[in-house]
């Protein structure tokens, strides 16, 4: 039986091999699986490329942030109310 026991914490270690981690994500546009090797990565092909590229430039991405201006933070909270005064002529 002691021998049994041997194999089985022979077997049992992790076997730890040098492989390198494959990198696989979803291509952004059309949603094909595509490896960090791939030519076109992130994207799957030079067409779903140029359709997110031709996205960025119709304006239909947008990176956004944090708006830090408390001057700005008021108008927005204000409906724009601030905004419009400052077009205000002193004729009106």
């Amino acid at each position: 039986m002691m021998g049994q026991e041997g194999i089985a914490k022979e077997s049992s270690a992790p076997q730890m091999s040098p492989k390198k981690k494959t990198i696989v994500l979803r291509c952004p546009t059309c949603k094909t699986i595509v490896t960090a090797a791939d030519e076109d990565f992130p994207f799957c092909t030079d067409r779903c490329r140029k359709i997110d590229l031709g996205k960025w430039a119709s304006g239909a991405y947008k990176i956004s942030s944090p708006i830090l201006d408390p001057d700005v933070l008021e108008d927005l909270e204000s409906g724009g109310a601030a905004r419009h005064s400052h077009f205000r002529s002193d004729d009106e």
